[in-house]
């Protein structure tokens, strides 16, 4: 039977009494000290709680109740060869110096004294999730360049506690967050509010593209439809010198490849506007050498002047090149049919008003995204509604305007004799709908005929503010996580950069980090279990027979992954000691809070070695069925054996975890996953692992959900499962440092 208790010892010279917390156990006592201290008057030994008289009584409370638990589990499962006094000592003591340094007073500098005469690259990381793209950049350095992280952004309120606690509290960084939706109106204002003037060198993040896809096509509408396409509005008004975009694989394969070098085509149509004076001047000289499709171009200037014109002038210029469209047609029309038929067809109208339609397209922004936010928050999909909101939403895009009005053209089919009257205006109406670089490849015949291509192209390098390769595959894997994640990134370089085209792996195939090397060390929870200490593992008494085996996959590495007998430390001793370089060295230890009003007071803060390792309970019945998998090694095999001892269940998948290969792609919920060992779940820390956070990144808030709130709530392990991995954003963040000028 254990005892644990707490009493006042005596006072100090402020009168006020160290809190001590004892411990009886058969033949073993232990005191320790808490480092808390309170008044006499304010103690409540019965309840053995502070008494609310006590201003910090709810944070205090907190801790006394914390230690008391972690103690009594300590006796409960460890094993009897740690119940000496010196170990339990050790073990509380690690818990009260991890808060007690946390919560003195000191200066937390953002930046060790070696960083104070190098160059400072800055960034911002939006779609920034739980902040892996964050992490690597702040891990990577090279020569006398390091990377400033100035702000994060996300729309959900985990993200920015998970921020604010890593980044400003525990690292002691300045950078800014802020939770908006980049597709609200002031989203840019605010964000330029938050950077304060400053200049930003690199723009991370992932806008999700799932549903992006070729215009008049979508039918898909949701609130994702449009984050590309303001991701590139902030980067044409930071104009930062590179930018990279992280995408799912299948963006290179959807619509035949179509989506991929339309997202190509929008990231080559950002101009610099300090230049595009040139090019207006050289589409207007292009008229002295054309007599027959002088509106054409007139069309083509006017639409190019989009580019360089604000919101405000924007909106008339829209309204101005459908006018010049509307008063051709408006003496075509007489030629083509008589009075009546001009003032009754159906077909004249649909002309007409589709003018009325284009020349409103702010007007029609407005309600098309009204109508997307209305369908995601009434959760319209696979039912009688979604369909007919989706054709509303189709009808009042441009493409599906211009394509009606083209139709009516088709119908009325006019004499021969205005067939390019007729043209002129359809082409026009396309004109308008055209990006940038579509312009531009329609321009090139009436350059050709001018012979005017070199100029024309000379110019083109002054206009295009950004250079792209082809976008790549990155497998994380090659750059030292222990993860077969693949994900496309996109890097855009401005014109006066150097071009990157891919990042090199920093491991071979054979040297590549396994399951076992990743997750060995974490392995000492249990069913229903939460550990906030690490404890030693014995593999030769774990593995007996494959001990040897298993000990032969731990290698020593240096940061990224590449073997280094010499100076190297194991992917755990790197994950323990963190891979931030010693730059942040009056960090604080890792700590937990559950929302934004604990974070506020550093007293109620969770301070521990050890965070997320916490497992699922599960009943008897599916850790028979997990161990059934676990034997196979296989679910799809194991399918049959379950059936039969009636364990089948209508779980799609299980991914039983390969000790001595890399896991397959970590996604947001754990239960999909099988430990290589133990017929249980993944705690959220293993998974961190498998995506190459350090330990001391601790992820806030709720650990999970299930339901419809997945949709809305970013707990724990949507965090970790939707992040970059540090290492690959590292290997990233390098190359660039590399090559930035």
């Amino acid at each position: 039977m254990i005892s644990v208790k707490y009493y006042l010892d005596k006072a100090d010279k402020s009168t006020r009494f160290p809190i001590h917390l004892v411990i009886r156990q058969r033949d073993v006592q232990v005191k320790v000290a808490t480092g808390e201290k309170i008044l006499k008057k304010d103690w409540d030994s019965k309840n053995q709680v502070v008494k609310e008289t006590e201003y910090c009584h709810k944070a205090i409370n907190k801790f006394l109740a914390f230690l008391k638990h972690e103690v009594e589990k300590h006796f409960e499962t460890a094993p009897h060869t740690q119940f000496t006094d010196k170990k339990v000592k050790e073990m509380i003591l690690t818990l009260v110096n991890s808060r007690k340094e946390n919560t003195d007073v000191k200066f937390v500098c953002e930046d060790a004294p070696e960083y104070m005469n190098k160059e400072k690259i800055t960034f911002v990381d939006l779609f920034a999730g739980a902040g892996g793209f964050s992490e690597g950049f702040l891990q990577a350095e090279y020569g006398n360049k390091y990377y400033d992280f100035l702000l994060g952004s996300d729309i959900n309120d985990n993200c920015e506690l998970t921020h604010l606690a890593r980044y400003n509290y525990q690292l002691g960084l300045d950078a800014e967050f802020l939770r908006q939706d980049i597709t609200e109106p002031d989203f840019l204002p605010n964000l330029k509010k938050k950077l304060n003037g400053q200049h930003i060198d690199i723009v991370c993040g992932g806008p999700p593209c799932q549903s992006f896809s070729l215009a008049g096509k979508r039918k898909k509408f949701d609130k994702k439809d449009d984050l590309f396409a303001h991701y590139l509005n902030v980067i044409r008004e930071l104009r930062p010198k590179y930018f990279v975009m992280e995408n799912v694989k299948g963006i290179l394969t959807k619509e035949g490849g179509k989506i991929k070098e339309m997202i190509l085509q929008e990231i080559k149509s950002i101009v610099d506007l300090k230049e595009f004076h040139q090019l207006l001047l050289f589409i207007a000289r292009l008229r002295k050498y054309e007599k027959e499709k002088t509106f054409t171009l007139d069309c083509f200037n006017l639409r190019m002047q989009f580019e360089n014109a604000n919101e405000k002038d924007l909106e008339k210029l829209r309204e101005a090149f459908i006018l010049n469209i509307e008063n051709k047609f408006r003496v075509l029309t007489p030629k083509i049919v008589d009075y009546k038929t001009s003032k009754t067809d159906k077909n004249i109208s649909t002309i007409r008003h589709g003018f009325n339609l284009l020349k409103r397209s702010k007007e029609l922004a407005y309600i098309r995204k009204k109508v997307i936010l209305e369908k995601s928050h009434s959760d319209l999909d696979n039912d009688f509604f979604a369909e007919k909101f989706d054709n509303f939403l189709t009808a009042i895009e441009s493409d599906s305007i211009i394509e009606h009005v083209n139709e009516a053209f088709k119908n009325l089919k006019p004499s021969g004799i205005y067939q390019n009257e007729v043209k002129e205006i359809i082409s026009a109406l396309e004109i308008y709908n055209y990006s940038f670089e579509e312009c531009i490849q329609s321009i090139k015949p009436f350059v050709e005929n001018a012979k005017l291509d070199t100029e024309f192209e000379e110019i083109l390098t002054h206009i295009r503010l950004y250079n792209i390769d082809q976008p790549f595959i990155a497998l994380a894997s090659n750059y030292g996580v222990p993860q077969n994640r693949e994900r496309v990134l996109f890097i855009g370089c401005r014109k006066d950069q150097k071009i990157i085209k891919v990042v090199p792996p920093t491991v071979t195939e054979k040297e590549k980090v396994t399951v076992f090397e990743a997750l060995y060390d974490l392995d000492f929870v249990g069913n229903d279990d939460e550990k906030f200490n690490y404890e030693k593992i014995d593999l030769k008494s774990k593995y007996n027979g494959t001990n040897e085996r298993m000990n032969g996959l731990v290698k020593k590495r240096t940061v990224d992954g590449k073997p280094d007998d010499n100076k190297g430390f194991t992917y755990a001793e790197w994950s323990k000691k963190g891979r931030l370089n010693g730059r942040f060295s009056n960090a604080k230890n890792p700590f937990y809070v559950k929302n934004f009003e604990e974070l506020s007071n550093s007293l109620t803060h969770i301070v521990a070695p050890l965070h997320n390792h916490k497992t699922s309970k599960q009943n008897v019945d599916v850790i028979k069925r997990l161990e059934v998998i676990l034997k196979t090694g296989d679910y799809d095999l194991a399918k049959k054996e379950l059936k039969k001892i009636g364990l089948d269940s209508e779980k799609r998948n299980y991914n039983v975890l390969k000790p001595d290969s890399q896991s397959p792609t970590v996604m947001t919920i754990a239960d999909d996953y099988i430990h290589y060992s133990n017929p249980r779940a993944l705690t959220v820390r293993e998974m961190a692992r498998l995506q190459s956070f350090d330990d001391s990144f601790v992820f806030q808030g709720k650990r999970s959900t299930g339901g419809n709130k997945r949709k809305f709530e970013v707990p724990q392990f949507t965090l970790v499962g939707n992040a970059v991995p540090p290492l690959m954003a590292r290997a990233v963040a390098l190359e660039i440092l590399k090559n930035i000028k």
